[in-house]
């Protein structure tokens, strides 16, 4: 068993977890530490959960567990595997096993349980994955993991070809630990992967959508997008045309595509965020044109949203949120001047949404960050817009028509009758606010209602 035993001080594993191998081994059975734990301790990455391996069957440490005062739960005992909870922390425990034949590019056909740890971390995806570790045996690293944890490098286990073929969501899984690490895939398994591409049709939509979600909100997004988008073009086939796509501005150093990319990098590490920026200018390509020697891309927002719909549709993900994300795409590049007034019309437009106003203010600067020096003005707007919300914030300024000091029965008691005037009286009342020429209190709201209605009279439209 080739192990390392003089690295095992730069591996640390939560008491809990060695407790659990302590436990398994105590009843008999060869337990170890796998995969993401053992990687991201290497890394000095905070470890969020800890998988054990165990040459025991799956019955006989629910057992052994149970025995030493841990809840059990039977969470996939088709694969071999149980779920040991003690002091709130909770622990896979799975049985060494082999898996053969995927029939369906997802699932294997059969799993084989076997009393060899190597054997037990060949079936896995990368290489710095499969890594095993034990408080006193050390790192047993098989295939070259710790050295490509050092060289930054995602390299498949075995031969890459019958890795994607086997699971195409090894594909995403890939790419989504690109972004996140911030390494790069190793050549040849870019290419099976590139190669193997057509296997994200056999992934669902909800196992996209979350290795997506890794992907675009990790710490190195647009590495991971880069590299990313010679393989989203099997489930996105709208997003290809980005690449390369020249923009022939001088406010652009980058195509499209790289554009894109480092928006979503510089974008608030929130999932709309992240999502928003990373549709924006999806629309760009079929919205281009030349004037002379400048590229111009009028109303590439309104295509922006078509194809962020279509995608995310398609992906299953939830009606509101595709809704917020195409709000965003919509009006990511509308103008708003940089004073009370203009942050006051911009909310009043967003019903109020502060939370929206920020997020939509964050993928601006965003955008500006991923542009040319030329974009200087943009983002020092970008943060006065910021620092004008904050006072509007604070003075409880109204920036919807349910803020405002009087509302629809104090129209009706002044002889209006209940219909649509009601409302444009109102919003013509938030504008009046808006614009600083009535202040936010009963009585001037009240006398300007008085005169809107008598304006409205004389013109026939109350």
């Amino acid at each position: 068993m080739a192990q390392d035993q003089g690295n095992r001080n730069s591996i640390e594993l939560p008491a809990a977890a060695c407790a659990v191998i302590d436990a398994l081994e105590a009843g008999g059975f060869e337990a170890w530490a796998v995969g993401g734990c053992v990687r991201d301790s290497l890394l000095g990455r905070p470890i969020s959960d800890c998988d054990i391996a165990t040459a025991a069957r799956w019955q006989q440490a629910e057992n052994i567990l149970a025995a030493a005062g841990y809840a059990v739960h039977r969470t996939g005992t088709k694969h071999g595997t149980v779920t040991a909870v003690r002091d709130g922390s909770a622990f896979e425990v799975t049985t060494y096993r082999t898996e053969e034949g995927y029939s369906d590019g997802r699932h294997p056909d059969s799993v084989i349980f076997t009393a060899s740890i190597e054997e037990d971390l060949a079936r896995r995806d990368f290489t710095v994955n499969a890594l095993a570790y034990h408080p006193r045996r050390g790192l047993l690293d098989p295939f070259g993991g710790r050295d490509d944890l050092a060289a930054g490098l995602l390299r498949a286990v075995g031969d890459p070809d019958c890795r994607f073929a086997e699971d195409g969501l090894r594909i995403l899984r890939g790419l989504r630990f690109a972004s996140q690490l911030g390494f790069a895939l190793e050549p040849r398994t870019l290419q099976s992967m590139q190669a193997q591409k057509m296997m994200l049709q056999k992934v669902s939509a909800e196992r996209i959508v979350h290795e997506m979600d890794g992907l675009l909100l990790g710490d190195h997004a647009h590495d991971g997008l880069m590299q990313a988008i010679d393989v989203l073009g099997a489930i996105m086939p709208e997003i290809v045309a980005c690449k390369g796509f020249r923009q022939h501005t001088p406010y652009h150093i980058y195509d499209v595509w790289e554009h894109i990319a480092w928006t979503v990098q510089y974008a608030p590490t929130t999932r709309l965020a992240r999502w928003s920026a990373f549709f924006h200018d999806t629309g760009k390509p079929g919205s281009f044109f030349m004037e002379g020697d400048v590229g111009h891309c009028y109303g590439h927002g309104k295509l922006s949203v078509i194809i962020a719909r279509e995608v995310m549709g398609r992906l299953k993900m939830a009606p509101r949120f595709i809704d917020d994300v195409a709000l965003l795409v919509r009006v990511h590049d509308h103008q708003i001047a940089p004073t009370a007034k203009g942050v006051r019309r911009a909310l009043a437009k967003l019903d109020g949404d502060a939370a929206m106003f920020r997020t939509l203010l964050g993928l601006k600067r965003a955008d500006a960050l991923a542009q040319s020096e030329l974009a200087a003005p943009r983002l020092q707007a970008v943060g006065e817009m910021e620092a004008l919300l904050d006072e509007l914030l604070a003075a409880d300024a109204a920036f919807t028509v349910g803020q405002l000091a009087i509302d629809g029965n104090d129209a009706r008691q002044m002889g209006m009758a209940p219909g649509p005037a009601i409302g444009a009286l109102l919003r013509a009342a938030l504008d009046a606010v808006i614009d600083g020429t009535v202040p936010n209190e009963r009585e001037p709201l009240l006398a300007f209602a008085a005169r809107w209605m008598d304006d409205g009279q004389a013109q026939g439209t109350r």
